[in-house]
Order: structure tokens, then sequence, then C-alpha cells
């Protein structure tokens, strides 16, 4: 027995529209400078720069009259040709921002960055005499090398790669054979699969002393031992003083752990990132501007709207006539709706980040992060009536200029806990403490989370020890016995 019913269903989609100006509104400056260059080149409709003549066409040319019987013209019904020559539709289009002019100071602060860390690798590897296959292999693992510096992949599932790939067959004992050579690119230890192995490549690479010695000696005999703090078991296993055992372990503590991590200063490739904002104080009062190459002058091509004017003016109108103004009229919708894009993107930057400046204001204004109140992304979606997406989209990957440095924006934004007098505290700031205390305690000593959770107590932080450790992991700083020295 067949049925039948009606299913209502309320759902919502994203235009390729709303779509294009999400991605726009999460670049960054300088990546919003490469995807604009590229629409400047993709589309030959949008120009850059001032137009030196403003548009003079008369948007009320008459029609009338005009009579195509052949089978080939184009009647004005197919293509609106006003629409495209209306002083309204086409102006000199100019989306700088209002709060900006060309002769202020455009300043970029370095920030290192990752994104040559591969081509830097690869490029040592043309100092090395490789066949055909070694060099492939040799690519293929540098290419599997993540942020921090290791491989973190079996060898076994890397052969499988380089055969459905990359075509290579090969065997694991010649994948270990290049991986030896890649163990010798710089930064030491790049290309190890676990910590053990980095901080023996790296102990290898130093100079021979008693002290090296025994650090390479802890590192691939008592590696668990080294990790686990046990120094009475090290002291009779290597049968070498306190004071011989100290100095090789500063020997190891003196290794990178991340060796991709550190390629920065003179050793990388550094990448600048541009501050998308910037906050001065003037007069006592917060101020922020749009940097100016957020803000490019934009218009439609001239020459475009001749085309347009020559074929609405034309009695004659054939096919390869409306071919031609299709094409344009394309280009033009792009055009416009590029420029419309970018003002919409510099409207929400602003909005976006002016909400944010207003509600840390105390901050901006002191630069004391004990003075960041607590904000999560609603609170400023609700703040400008948007959504908590382009919130997050303005907050993740841009940064403002502030007198105290150029900080990620998403660094303003936390969770809150109430203190013992009932007031709503941002997680931060308890981050903030938390890390002075333990860079004041005594090393020998260290102290647990549980005493830790007792001192933030005491400051006026009634937190639980589970949360304590919670926060210690955040801010990257290891339990008691792993912060213990000698």
């Amino acid at each position: 027995m067949l049925k039948q019913h009606l299913q209502f269903k309320l759902s919502q989609k994203l235009s390729p529209q709303q779509i294009q100006l999400m991605k726009l509104i999460q670049l960054p400056t300088q990546a919003f400078e490469q995807r604009l260059k590229q629409e400047l080149e993709e589309n030959p409709a949008l120009e850059g720069g001032k137009e030196e003549i403003e548009s003079d066409y008369d948007s009320d040319l008459d029609n009338s009259g005009e009579d195509f019987n052949d089978s080939e013209s184009i009647g004005n019904d197919d293509i609106n040709v006003d629409e495209y020559l209306s002083d309204d539709e086409i102006p000199d289009y100019r989306t700088q921002a209002n709060n900006y002019s060309s002769d202020d100071e455009e300043k970029t602060m370095p920030y290192a960055a990752g994104t040559s860390f591969t081509q830097h690798l690869i490029s040592q590897l043309n100092t090395y005499r490789l066949n055909d296959e070694e060099r492939e292999i040799a690519e293929f693992l540098v290419g599997s090398i993540d942020e921090s510096g290791y491989i973190r992949r079996d060898l076994s599932d890397i052969m499988d790669d380089l055969a459905f790939t990359q075509n290579v067959y090969t065997t694991e004992e010649n994948i270990k054979k290049v991986l030896k050579i890649v163990h010798q690119l710089d930064p030491a230890g790049v290309g190890a699969r676990n910590l053990q192995e980095c901080l023996s490549i790296q102990l290898h690479r130093k100079e021979k002393t008693p002290d090296t010695e025994l650090a390479i000696d802890i590192i691939d005999n008592s590696f668990d031992q080294f990790t686990k703090k046990h120094y009475k078991k090290l002291l009779q296993k290597f049968d070498v003083s306190e004071i011989q055992l100290k100095d090789a372990i500063s020997e190891i503590e003196h290794l990178n752990p991340k060796p991709g991590g550190s390629y920065s200063g003179n050793n990388r490739i550094v990448e600048h990132v541009v501050p998308d904002f910037a906050i001065r104080i003037v007069d006592g009062e917060l101020e922020l501007t749009l940097n100016g190459r957020n803000a490019p002058e934009l218009h439609v091509s001239r020459e475009y709207n001749n085309m347009l004017k020559g074929y609405k003016d034309s009695k004659d109108k054939s096919q390869s006539q409306k071919d031609a103004v299709v094409f344009i009229k394309q280009k033009l919708d792009a055009a416009k709706w590029f420029i419309e894009a970018i003002k919409q993107r510099q409207q929400t930057l602003f909005i976006t980040m002016s909400a944010i400046m207003h509600y840390q204001s105390e901050y901006f204004l002191t630069g004391d992060e004990r003075n960041l109140r607590p904000m999560i992304l609603k609170d400023i979606a609700d703040e400008i009536n948007m959504d908590v997406s382009t919130v997050s989209r303005v907050a993740n990957s841009k940064y403002v200029d502030t007198p105290y440095g150029t900080k990620l924006i998403k660094e303003f934004f936390s969770e809150s806990m109430k203190n013992d007098q009932g007031e709503d505290v941002s997680t931060r700031e308890i981050k903030k403490i938390l890390e002075t205390v333990i860079e004041e305690e005594n090393k020998k000593k260290p102290l647990t989370d549980e005493t830790l959770a007792k001192i933030l107590k005491d400051k006026g932080y009634p937190i639980a020890r589970r949360t304590v450790a919670k926060y210690r992991e955040q801010l990257d700083i290891p339990v008691a016995r792993l912060r213990k020295k000698i």
C-alpha cells in the first residue's frame, strides 16, 4: 500500500557569493592583497587605482523606434544595457576606508612563519648526490615532516604511499637509508620519528666532550629513566658524580625538542605578518584604524563601459556582438560584486574589531593582561548582531597593532569563572597568575597541582586541582616531577 504525505523542511543554504564573502573576511591583509591581485589579473573589467575621468554616460538613451527583425539580431530584452551604463550602477568605485589616508604609516611586524620550511629542506637536498629514486623518496620524506620537525608516520605507510601516489616501488630498508640523509639536514634533529631520536641526532652532531658523550649514553640507553627524572638511578647506572650528571643534563636541556619550530631568525625565511588594524591612545581615548592595504581603490573598466555603449548605439546587432556583450556582462557582474564584497569585508572587519576594542577597553588603555575581561565569540556576535562564525573568521587570522605590541585578535578571547567575591574574572588572568607562581617556585621542589590550587585559592581564585592541571597543560607547562632540577 502506497502512502503519500507532505514533509516541510526548513533549510538555509549559502549562495556562492556569500561563501566567497566569508572567505574574503577570513583573509589577513597579505593574503587579501594576493586575492585582490588575482582578481585584477583574471577580470579585465575590474581595475585598480583612481579613475581619471568620471563616468558621464547618458542612462536615459531613447530605445524607441529600434526594430530588429533579423534572425541574428538581439533585442534589448535579452540584455539590459542600461543597467550597466547607469551612473548609479557604475560609478567610480572607491572602497577606501574613511579612517585611512594615503599618507598613513603602514607598519609591518615580522613574525616567523613555517610556510617556507619544506622548501628550505628540499633546497638542501640539492647538495647531496642522489639518484632519481632516492631523490623522490627524500622529497616525499621531507614532505611528510610536520611543523614540529618530526616524521610521525610508520615507514611501512610511507612505502605504500610512495607506491600508490608516486609510482615508486621501494623497500623499508631503502627508505631508512634515505632517512639518514634527511637527518643530516638543518636544523639538527629534523626528520626524527620521536623525541629520543631527535635529541640523539642533535647530540651526535655536537663536538665530542665528556658531557656530550654521557648525554648520548643517557638518551640512547636510559631515555625512560631520564624523562621520569630518576636521577638517583642514572647516578648509579653510569657511576658518575652529581656534577657530571648535571652537566650532561644541561647539554640535553639546551637541545631543541621541536626543530621545525626553531627555524627562525637568520636561519629562516621570515614572512611578514601585517597588522590588519591599529589601536592608538589619543587624548586618553582609544582610536581604531583599519590598515589601508585592506582598502584598495577599485573601479569598473571604462573601456568595458565603452564597449557596451557601442553595442547600445549599434543599429545592427549580430550574434557575434551578442556573444561579446554576454561576456562583458559576466565580467561586469563579477567586478561589481567583488567591489561590493570588499566594501562589506571592510565594514565587517571594522565593526567587529571596534566592538572587541570597546569590550576590552580597560586592557587596551593599560596593557595589563589582568584587565582582560572574560569574552567569548558570542559576546561580540550579540553586540554587533552578526553570526558567531563571522566573528570567528575575523578573530582567528587577524592581527592588531597596539601600544603594547602586535597581537593576534583571538588572544583577547577567554572564558570566565568567579573569584571568591563572586566576580567574573577571565581564565586568562588566572593562567597568568599560575604561570608567575610556577616561574618563581623552587625548582628542586616544584609545586604539585594540588599545592598550586591551594595557592590560587589563597589569592582569591577557588579552582579545583583538575582545573589547575588543565590550565597548566594549556600553558605547555609540564607536571611538577618533570620541572624538577638537580
